[in-house]
């Protein structure tokens, strides 16, 4: 149950390094059951084929920040340089009615999320190693070598905040990865089950 005691469904987190292949794994759990999709704001540049609205709300810095001063976001990150956002009304929509909004989002949002005591079944996805995290973001080619190394060194941080979370999943294979967290959210949300 969420922070205010009267949401039926469960708040989904997934969240680890850049890199390690949290989108393949969302992507993957869309639809399934009563997991929806939270779409995210950011203040980054789309990357090719990403849709505003579909992908993420892209927003300017200047609206991310008057939004979030207006209390619009359940949580909000800032990484790399760039601002990601979970809109709060969505979440509190969906877990209202029994669903469980699924967030692909980063350590500094799970801090907040706890801190407010928001319940939900919060997932960290780790690579092997980080020797193997620095080849993935190098196969992505868009990506200065600056902007990994800078990736490289939050991911360290990261890696040392999985007491955050309820759940740790090695990412070694991605369908081994995902069978993994399938597992964990059956084994919840029908242990859990409230509608």
């Amino acid at each position: 149950m969420t922070g205010n005691g009267e949401a039926k469904g469960r708040l989904i987190v997934i969240s680890g390094p850049s890199g390690v292949g949290k989108t393949t794994i969302c992507h993957a759990l869309r639809g399934r059951g009563r997991i929806v999709r939270s779409v995210s704001a950011t203040t980054r540049v789309p990357r090719p084929g990403e849709v505003h609205g579909r992908d993420y709300f892209f927003l300017s810095r200047e609206d991310f920040v008057a939004r979030r001063e207006r209390g619009g976001f359940l949580e909000w990150a800032e990484y790399a340089g760039n601002l990601y956002g979970t809109p709060k009304e969505f979440v509190k929509a969906e877990t209202e009615r029994g669903y469980c909004p699924l967030l692909e989002i980063e350590v500094q949002g799970v801090e907040q999320l706890r801190k407010l005591g928001w319940d939900g079944i919060y997932v960290f996805l780790a690579p092997p190693s980080l020797d193997d995290l620095r080849r993935r973001l190098e196969k992505r080619g868009a990506m200065a070598p600056e902007v990994i190394e800078r990736r490289m060194k939050v991911a360290e941080q990261e890696m040392n905040r999985k007491d955050l979370y309820d759940h740790v999943v090695v990412n070694d294979v991605v369908e081994r990865a995902l069978a993994e967290v399938l597992a964990i959210l059956d084994r919840e949300l029908q242990g859990g089950r409230r509608d």
